[in-house]
């Protein structure tokens, strides 16, 4: 059985914003065939579907944000699911807008919902995906990670949300590594560096001639 949680925070007053993308990523995917209606259970709404041979759960924590690990300890402990089967979902304000991350392991990196969980759980061997939700001004991370997002951002943030629900199916069928190899984008790699081709004698006949053009200054 694997474990897909989103974060975010309940009621609608919260619905829409930055600090919910994790659950936008859970209901995406609950929309999709074969997956069961939402029920509440161990302070959160939970589904379940099968993908291949694998029983999946998609978790919503209804514990709010800061202490969203409270509720993921608790479906863990009930289903006796191992972290290595856990994927998180969350927002991420020091990626660009839309930009996707995916980690098996690491640092919550500030982020309040990763913080609770690491410490409830007591480590950090479970994969995470965030999703870049834009920077904040200075001073203004909590205004804005409870922000809607503008208009103009909303494109891109639901390709991101649909590209982290494609990203979620493809670490339950093919784990952390090929997730993270498709969906962390190529600046997270090492750019080959591009070899010169050596000169032909042709073309070395025509920069000694330049050369020889260039007239010299006495100083």
């Amino acid at each position: 059985m694997k474990l897909i949680v989103g974060l975010g925070n309940p009621g609608p007053k919260y619905a829409g914003t930055r600090h919910n993308v994790g659950f936008d990523v859970i209901d995406y995917l609950a929309a999709g065939p074969g997956v069961g209606a939402f029920r509440e259970k161990l302070e959160a709404f939970v589904a379940e579907f099968k993908e291949g041979d694998e029983q999946v759960l998609l978790v919503k924590p209804l514990t709010f944000m800061n202490l969203s690990g409270k509720a993921v300890r608790a479906i863990l402990d009930f289903y006796k699911i191992p972290v290595e089967n856990v994927l998180v979902v969350c927002d991420d304000f020091n990626l660009p807008l839309g930009k996707l991350r995916v980690r098996m392991k690491g640092s919550h990196g500030g982020q309040n919902g990763l913080r609770n969980i690491q410490e409830q759980l007591g480590t950090d061997g479970y994969t995470r995906l965030r999703i870049g939700v834009g920077q904040p001004t200075v001073g203004d991370a909590v205004d804005h990670v409870l922000s809607k997002f503008k208009p103009g951002e909303r494109a891109a943030v639901d390709n991101a949300i649909a590209d982290a629900s494609q990203a979620a199916l493809v670490w339950v069928r093919q784990g952390a590594e090929i997730c993270m190899n498709r969906f962390n984008g190529s600046d997270d790699k090492e750019k080959p560096k591009k070899e010169k081709k050596p000169k032909s004698d042709d073309q070395k006949a025509k920069a000694d001639e330049k050369k020889s053009d260039v007239p010299t200054t006495n100083e």
